[in-house]
């Protein structure tokens, strides 16, 4: 007979969807159920912290529903009742951009309660040289609210509507405002209009398969406000120094040097251990550097390696080789870099991950529900679009990544997805 807890679990079920049907939100129980709906409102945002419940919501299941019969469905389904884990195999991109403002206080606490191990912050710097979380230093008019408020004059191009054939554009920097500024400004999905004719146009909603009601006006956070959040948070962090939009030095003494020191020396001022630290850049000189610098810190620092979507380019045992020597120990590709369809059009690791784990190197990968899934035009999947015929394809992808490649670490728009995954793998 059915154990007591399963046949109460089903009641549960049952119950919540009855209440759901009749537009009952009943929070206390179905919203912490492994079955409550994939599209929440903001209640994985809240101010509590403390992650005492890993909810990595349905959008897993969602996904494998569009599978049909297979064995990789079957067994993601077999895992609806939990529970759950935080898993470093889950790194949350940017926070939880399918449905929340990227970078942001609530995206970060989104993640963290989807269970997420690792949590990431694209470092950038201010006018008064603070560090500060932005994917990039002059995306400030897109992900903030920055067009609307009287900071919209410190923009490097004033908003220009689209105009035959001309895509309307903007472009606002974290380095032309201090660090006071930056946190007057609201966290926004990084969403526009390019054809829009003014600026509430161009500030186009996000769209979410996940939330209902996106946030609309998020909060900012520094890199140090990150690290005291993720530390809180219990996640390990993934800080990305990026690559200035400005001449280095930016100032007398900061230097791309200067800037990397910076971003180290704010974990030791935490006390932050270094084994909770991976250190990323798409630049390998800041890698090794760091490598050579503060070898604890950078023990486990990560190459984000963009050299693969490059025309021309080969991967070579050589090459992996050669990254080895020189202290690297985890390299990170996108997605395509790893993945590709065999003769037989199923997919398969490549020749970069066979040669990338015979060189002694962790792989990490990026990045997972993030764009299109399905046609030539899909930046992860478009090598693969014969393959990619429904959505959960992502799913299978996700399999091989973590099966055949081997990865240690899946970059996530919506870490939940792969925490559930890992945990019903056990990963």
């Amino acid at each position: 007979m059915p154990r007591f807890s399963q046949l109460f679990s089903s009641y549960i079920r049952a119950l919540c969807l009855l209440l759901q049907g009749l537009g009952i939100l009943f929070s206390l129980t179905c919203g912490h159920s492994a079955f409550a709906d994939s599209r929440p409102r903001d209640t994985a945002a809240d101010s509590t912290l403390a992650v005492n419940t890993i909810v990595p919501t349905t959008r897993a299941l969602d996904l494998a529903a569009t599978l049909g019969a297979s064995e990789l469905a079957a067994r993601l389904q077999s895992c609806a009742d939990g529970p759950f884990e935080p898993s470093t195999f889950s790194i949350a991109h940017r926070g939880a951009p399918l449905g929340y403002p990227e970078h942001s206080r609530e995206g970060y606490i989104a993640a963290a309660k989807m269970g997420a191990g690792i949590i990431e912050c694209d470092v950038t710097f201010t006018a008064d040289k603070q560090l500060v979380c932005r994917h990039s230093q002059c995306d400030l008019a897109t992900t903030t609210n920055i067009l609307q408020t009287p900071l919209h004059a410190t923009c490097r191009t004033p908003f220009t509507p689209a105009e035959r054939g001309r895509k309307a554009t903007a472009q606002c920097c974290t380095s032309d405002i201090t660090l006071a500024e930056f946190k007057s400004l609201c966290a926004r999905p990084d969403r526009s209009n390019p054809n829009a004719q003014s600026v509430a146009a161009f500030l186009a909603p996000l769209e979410s398969p996940t939330v209902a009601e996106p946030l609309a006006c998020g909060t900012l956070v520094t890199h140090q406000e990150s690290i005291a959040l993720i530390g809180e948070l219990g996640a390990a962090f993934i800080p990305e120094l990026k690559a200035p939009m400005v001449a280095m030095p930016f100032a007398p003494g900061f230097d791309q040097r200067a800037y990397a020191d910076q971003l180290v020396a704010e974990y030791t001022a935490a006390e932050v251990q270094p084994e909770r630290v991976y250190l990323q850049s798409f630049d390998l000189a800041d890698v090794l550097y760091w490598i050579d610098t503060y070898p604890e810190y950078a023990a486990q620092a990560v190459y984000l390696d963009s050299r693969s979507v490059r025309p021309g380019y080969t991967p070579s045992l050589a090459d992996m080789q050669s990254l080895y020597e020189q202290g690297l120990r985890i390299i990170a590709p996108p997605i395509p870099a790893l993945v590709a369809l065999n003769e037989a059009g199923q997919p398969v690791a490549t020749d970069y991950a066979r040669f990338a784990k015979a060189a002694g190197l962790d792989i990490m990968t990026w990045t997972f529900e993030s764009g299109a899934v399905m046609g030539k035009q899909s930046r992860a999947y478009g090598h693969m679009a014969d393959y990619m015929d429904a959505p959960g394809r992502m799913l299978d992808i996700l399999h091989v990544l973590a099966d055949s490649v081997g990865v240690r670490g899946i970059f996530s728009d919506w870490p939940g997805t792969v925490t559930y995954y890992a945990n019903c793998m056990n990963r």
